[in-house]
């Protein structure tokens, strides 16, 4: 189960400079980050879900933050997308590797060891999944997150080189249990059936301009085949969001781009009188 996955500079560079723990439900947190404004983009709660809404045209960055004293394993998922390798997403694929209490931003598609394809939000068309043949989970970033194996003198070798991909018990070093492949496949069709009905999506994530991003290899053993964590935000621009009653309307701006039946006090002369 011994599997090659990357880890960021950034997170070998602030090792030394970790944080303070903090308490929190999750192993990660993930956020994300509008950076062509630089502001944190608000989730609000709906139905059980995090929806985050996002600016066509707009570059963002996924910020992952290790909240345990543990390395874990983060696979990365844009629009049912790995970030890594460009699959279809599977928690059994390879990801980011995160420090005790270490925080990361991933700003991009992996293109190479060193560099990454910008995250940007664009029209549902242009978007990298939709591109590539794969529309149907756009406007969604997921997480599942593994811990790290503590070696055991009795374990015996392990028989293959990679994590079995079916659903499986919670290992006996009593992990908790997580959801399985079927039930996170339930749950985005479930989503996907919820969108249908209230609005369609709009925007999805874009492959944009390449930028600098270096990666080092290292060993990662997955003390599980199960993720102890999976996560989800969901996103759309902010008419979207508010048609499907998340986001409160009219927001001031959006009165600009919309017909109203009293734009006036008086009426005025038209051209020549």
């Amino acid at each position: 189960m011994i599997r090659k996955l990357l880890l960021t500079t950034a997170l070998i560079v602030a090792a030394a400079t970790a944080c303070q723990p903090a308490s929190a439900r999750s192993l990660v947190d993930i956020d994300l980050i509008d950076r062509t404004t630089g502001q944190w983009l608000p989730e609000y709660p709906y139905r059980g879900r995090s929806y985050v809404p996002g600016e066509a045209g707009h570059r963002y960055t996924v910020r992952l933050t290790n909240t345990s004293g543990e390395r874990v394993l983060v696979v990365l998922s844009v629009d049912g997308v790995n970030a890594v390798d460009g699959r279809t997403a599977h928690p059994s694929q390879a990801g980011y590797v995160l420090a005790p209490w270490q925080s990361t931003e991933i700003s991009g598609w992996r293109k190479s060891m060193d560099e990454v394809a910008q995250f940007y939000f664009t029209e549902l068309p242009d978007s990298y999944a939709a591109r590539t043949g794969r529309p149907d989970n756009v406007g969604v970033v997921g997480i599942a997150v593994f811990r790290e194996a503590r070696p055991r003198h009795y374990d015996p070798p392990y028989p293959r080189a990679y994590p079995q991909a079916r659903d499986e018990a919670a290992d006996a070093s009593g992990a908790p249990a997580a959801k399985s492949s079927r039930a996170m496949a339930a749950e985005t069709e479930a989503a996907s059936s919820m969108r249908r009905e209230s609005a369609p999506q709009r925007i999805g994530t874009g492959h944009g301009a390449r930028e600098w991003s270096p990666v080092a290899g290292t060993d990662f053993v997955r003390a599980s085949s199960r993720p102890a964590q999976v996560t989800q935000l969901r996103y759309d621009d902010p008419v979207a969001l508010a048609t499907m009653g998340i986001l409160p309307r009219p927001l001031p701006y959006w009165g600009r781009d919309e017909p109203r039946a009293f734009p006036g006090a008086f009426v005025a002369d038209p051209p020549g009188g």
